[in-house]
C-alpha cells in the first residue's frame, strides 16, 4: 500500500510540475490547486489543443489516439508546423494548451515571454540525416557531396530547429551550402526530395525512417555536433491545465517514450 501511494504521489507531483500548479499553502503568495488530479480525469466534450513540430506528426498523432482512448469525451485537436511558424502562432493569441517543438531555442521564446506554465520538460532527441531520391541519382555518400555543383540540394530556413542545426554544422565544417530552396518545416524538404524535385535534403533519422522506401537516408558523422532536443510545455492560457499537463506526461513517460522510441527518437 505505501508503494502504490509513493507512486500515485510522483505522478501528480509531475503533473503540477508541468502545469505550473502551486503548492497548496494558503499564505499570501500561494494559490491552493483546485483543479483535477490525474486520477480525477474531466469527463464530458472538451478539446485539447496540441500544436507540435512537423517532425512530431506520426508519433503524436499516435499519442493522442491513446490520449482520447484513456480519457472519454476528450477530443486531441493536433497542429503541426515548423516550430518557429507555432512560436509565432502562440505568440499572437492561437489557442493551445500544448506546445512541443524540435529545439530548446523556440521553447525559450515562450517562456521568456510567459506563454509557458512551469518548467518545460525534454522528451526526445533527433539527429539530422540527408535524404535522397531512391536509387541516389547524385550519388550523394557525405556532407560535402552537398556542395557538388549540379546537385539539387534543399534545407530547412534558419529559423526552423532543422535549419538550426544544418548552419552548425555548416559552421563547424566550414563548408557552405547553396540550396535550391529553403523550406519552413522539415516535412517540405522530405516532400521535395521524395518528389524528385531535390537530389538532397537534410532532415531528422525519424523522417527518413517514417518516408519508408519513398527515399533512402545517409548518415554524416558532423550531425552528432548538431543534436536537437525537444521539450514539452503546458501553455498559460490553457483551459484545463491539469489535463494538458497529463498530456505533457504521457509524452515524458514509458508509454510515450516507448512511442517515440520505435520512429526512431532518442532520448534527450
Amino acid at each position: 500500500m505505501k508503494k502504490v501511494v509513493l507512486a500515485s504521489l510522483a505522478v501528480v507531483g509531475a503533473v503540477c510540475l508541468l502545469a505550473g500548479c502551486a503548492s497548496p499553502s494558503t499564505g499570501s503568495g500561494g494559490a491552493t490547486w483546485s483543479g483535477n488530479t490525474p486520477s480525477e480525469t474531466p469527463v464530458g466534450d472538451q478539446t485539447l489543443s496540441v500544436f507540435a513540430a512537423a517532425s512530431l506528426k506520426g508519433t503524436f498523432t499516435e499519442l493522442a489516439s491513446e490520449f482520447e482512448k484513456s480519457h472519454p469525451g476528450v477530443t486531441v485537436s493536433l497542429t503541426f508546423a515548423g516550430s518557429a511558424d507555432l512560436v509565432s502562432q502562440v505568440t499572437e493569441g492561437a489557442p493551445a494548451d500544448v506546445v512541443a517543438f524540435a529545439d530548446e531555442k523556440n521553447m525559450a521564446k515562450l517562456t521568456d515571454a510567459k506563454l509557458i506554465r512551469g518548467t518545460p520538460q525534454l522528451f526526445a532527441s533527433n539527429t539530422l540525416e540527408i535524404a535522397v531520391p531512391r536509387g541516389n541519382p547524385a550519388a550523394i555518400t557525405s556532407f560535402q557531396d552537398l556542395t557538388k555543383p549540379d546537385a539539387k540540394v534543399v534545407i530547412c530556413a534558419a529559423q526552423v530547429p532543422c535549419g538550426s542545426a544544418t548552419a552548425k554544422i555548416e559552421q563547424a565544417t566550414g563548408i557552405t551550402l547553396t540550396p535550391v530552396s529553403e523550406e519552413s518545416a522539415v516535412t517540405d524538404v522530405l516532400g521535395k526530395v521524395s518528389s524528385g524535385e531535390a537530389d538532397a535534403g537534410l532532415v531528422y533519422v525519424t523522417d527518413v525512417e517514417a518516408a519508408g522506401d519513398a527515399i533512402e537516408g545517409i548518415t554524416f558523422p558532423e550531425a552528432a555536433g548538431a543534436v536537437n532536443k525537444y521539450p514539452v510545455g503546458v501553455t498559460t492560457a490553457a483551459v484545463q491545465p491539469e489535463l494538458a499537463a497529463e498530456f505533457a506526461t504521457l509524452i515524458t513517460g514509458a508509454d510515450g517514450q516507448k512511442i517515440l522510441a520505435s520512429a526512431g527518437f532518442a532520448k534527450p
